[in-house]
């Protein structure tokens, strides 16, 4: 339902988009890749106190956070890195609400592949151009513009509501979300504005890193007979990888994911090196994968499954039963996250998006991470939900500026029915 108030919203959001477009592009333009997002902060901070929040930074300290379940290693130091956090204040007896953005980015390599500047936040049509453009710099500054908007036109949240500017979600969010909510910066709802189709997300995948080096015997490629080739070793373990990954797409189903994904788990081989020099019989090789996994699998499964599809895969030849390959698990860790989609919190969402957009909203999940996970751990709800976006991660990444608006909309309106307003 539409008040007279969540209307005026509207409709000042309308009519002042291009000042959002703008701080979008802006902030396109600032090159905020993992680990180097400093830059990204002091704009966040600029805008939040722009619109009278108090301003926190939260530096991340590995001590803090390392000993958590939820903790994984980016590998990256902490050390002059900050999150912010804009705060509106409230009464303590009104239900407050976080608004959560990552401002560290992909790196947009290799740029050569991009018919748009990267950094430059072009516009054509209803598109915004440039890495992070949806992933997730658009939902950062509707967050923002959401606030604004009601305390541009003094309608002031009974309730706190949280902006957090946060780092790493690339990387696992330990140094980010993580260190804010072990910092105490909890609140009664939490939404993560990733960039989910104008869809509610309450799910994600199970995601494990891993490394297998397998050594071979180096030799000059003259006397190659002489050698073990490396590479040529690790392809029964890759091959064997691979028919897990087919067999696991075809065999494990969780309908949220699938929903959401269109495939409710996957093993990506990303990465193969092997051998440093043409001529040499290559004596090492690694690959790294990443592995998805469904709520009714845990890690330790996983790895065990891991382990045993390695073992399997050399049995039989000789070299590789004497120098068995190497598993190394680093990086991305986490469980799968399943919020209950009849929370109350949830439900709360659910009727006030669809009373601004005017539809039904679909509830899923994705075979992705994000940092909407952490909250279980402090039993609160959370949930992810954002506009519109194509290309992520990849070149002429690209967010569709109407459903930013629409995103806007819908935060400004959720403030209004779960925190409460007062209006001058």
């Amino acid at each position: 339902m539409i008040t007279d108030t969540k209307k005026k919203v509207q409709d000042y959001i309308e009519e002042n988009k291009d000042e959002l477009i703008e701080a979008i592009v802006k902030a396109v333009q600032i090159p905020s890749v993992i680990g180097d997002e400093n830059a990204m902060a002091e704009y966040m901070k600029k805008k939040y106190e722009e619109i009278g929040l108090k301003v926190v930074e939260v530096q991340p300290e590995y001590e803090k956070v390392q000993d958590h379940p939820a903790f994984c290693s980016s590998g990256l130091p902490f050390e002059g890195r900050k999150n912010i956090i804009g705060i509106w204040e409230g009464n303590e007896d009104a239900p407050s609400l976080t608004l959560n953005g990552h401002m560290d980015v992909v790196s947009p390599e290799p740029v050569e592949n991009w018919t748009k500047d990267p950094w430059g936040g072009e516009i054509e049509g209803n598109k915004l151009y440039g890495r992070g453009s949806g992933d997730m710099k658009a939902g950062l500054m509707a967050n923002w513009f959401a606030l604004k908007a009601l305390l541009d036109m003094r309608i002031k949240p009974k309730g706190k509501v949280l902006l957090q500017s946060v780092l790493e979600e690339e990387a696992g969010g330990a140094g980010g979300t993580l260190a804010c909510l072990e910092d105490g910066f909890l609140t009664d709802g939490f939404i993560a504005t990733e960039p989910h189709s104008l869809r509610l997300t309450v799910a994600h995948a199970g995601v494990l890193y891993f490394r297998v080096k397998v050594v071979g015997k180096t030799a000059h490629a003259g006397m190659a007979h002489l050698g073990v080739n490396a590479i040529s070793k690790m392809y029964k373990v890759y091959n064997a990888l691979e028919k897990l990954s087919e067999k696991r797409a075809k065999e494990v189903y969780f309908e949220l994911f699938h929903k959401g994904s269109g495939q409710s788990v996957h093993m990506n081989l990303g990465t193969l090196v092997g051998g440093d020099w043409v001529s040499n019989v290559p004596g090492e090789a690694v690959l790294e994968c990443r592995i998805g996994f469904i709520p009714s699998e845990t890690r330790a499964g996983i790895k065990e499954l891991i382990e045993k599809t390695v073992q399997d895969a050399i049995r039989g030849d000789e070299w590789l039963e004497q120098h068995p390959p190497e598993i190394e698990w680093y990086g991305w860790t986490t469980e799968a996250w399943n919020q209950d989609p009849e929370d109350p919190y949830v439900q709360a969402f659910k009727k006030t998006a669809e009373g601004v957009l005017d539809r039904e909203i679909e509830i899923g999940g994705r075979a992705a991470g994000n940092d909407a996970r952490f909250t279980q751990y402090y039993d609160k709800p959370g949930l992810v939900f954002g506009p519109r976006c194509s290309n992520m991660h990849g070149p002429d990444e690209y967010v569709e500026i109407d459903s930013v608006i629409d995103t806007a909309k819908v935060f400004a309106a959720h403030i209004i029915d779960w925190c409460g307003v007062e209006e001058d």
